[in-house]
């Protein structure tokens, strides 16, 4: 594990704090599972980027067209 000394604003170390009580954890773990949290959620965003840059739509298609033309299921309708 690596240490690290950081300063935050006092209102989102007291929610943090308030947090990490309610749901019975020690503020590291806390801030340690919100800071995995976001950068889980960057990584997502950047990795669809990724994947949407090497999409193509002419495939995309070309799948689709091999889809039959049937009415969706009553459990598949929106």
């Amino acid at each position: 594990m690596t240490t690290i000394n950081t300063k935050i604003p006092d209102t989102l170390f007291r929610q943090a704090v308030t947090i990490a009580e309610r749901e019975e954890m020690t503020l590291d773990q806390f801030i340690a599972l919100a800071l995995a949290s976001q950068i889980s959620s960057w990584n997502v965003g950047k990795n669809f980027n990724e994947r949407a840059e090497r999409g193509d739509w002419k495939k995309a298609r070309e799948v689709l067209a091999k889809a039959p033309e049937i009415e969706a299921e009553d459990f598949d309708k929106l």
